[in-house]
């Protein structure tokens, strides 16, 4: 497995897709070429995540920390 699936499995796995892990499928995304396979995987994240099955920590941050300047 490469490392997109095998970041986009622990994403799926845990529910929760942290900022190191996005920062790590950028860079992945950016720099290197991959296949079919972990397209339609990085696909089935956003899917997850749109949809509330994974949770996205700096989507999470970013609410917290609007919540903490209107407070």
């Amino acid at each position: 497995m490469t490392l997109i699936g095998t970041i986009v499995g622990k994403a799926l796995a845990t529910g929760y897709l942290t900022v190191e892990a996005e920062e790590l499928l950028r860079q992945q995304l950016q720099m290197t070429k991959y296949g079919l396979e972990d397209f339609e995987a990085f696909i089935t994240l956003q899917k997850e995540v749109m949809e509330g099955r994974v949770r996205h920590q700096a989507l999470e941050l970013l609410r917290s920390s609007k919540c903490s300047v209107a407070a």
